[in-house]
């Protein structure tokens, strides 16, 4: 019999009530919370020069609240995103120019997922 069902990937709650995933990015780890209530992929810009991107030379032509106030953001495009085997590939994500102390993992990838669900230890992903 063929296996046709993609083993689902597991992120465990953490001692501070949050999920954490360590995402493979374009080939680089980056660290983000996991923000259910985000639309976007959110990256710091620490992170995104990580990933290649040139803060610097970003078109920040978006505003955006954060928890920290008004912050503008640029659009940037991911190539793969995977996070314990729960690959999404060419996901669109924003790259904040202040407000933001850790990436976020938002809804440009979570939507993009067959499923997805929260336990009371762990985060189901379901590519």
């Amino acid at each position: 019999m063929v296996q046709t069902d993609t083993p689902a990937a597991s992120i465990s709650k953490a001692a501070d009530g949050h999920y954490w995933a360590q995402a493979d990015v374009n080939g680089t780890s980056v660290k983000f919370l996991v923000d259910t209530g985000a639309s976007t992929v959110a990256l710091t810009t620490a992170d995104a020069q990580r990933l290649g991107f040139d803060p610097g030379h970003l078109n920040y032509n978006y505003k955006v609240i954060t928890a920290n106030g008004e912050a503008h953001a640029a659009a940037v495009k991911l190539a793969s995103v995977s996070i314990a085997g729960a690959h999404v590939a060419d996901v669109d994500a924003l790259v904040l120019d202040k407000g933001l102390e850790t990436s976020l993992l938002g809804m440009t990838y979570l939507g993009r997922l067959s499923r997805f669900e929260a336990t009371k230890t762990s985060l189901i992903l379901r590519p």
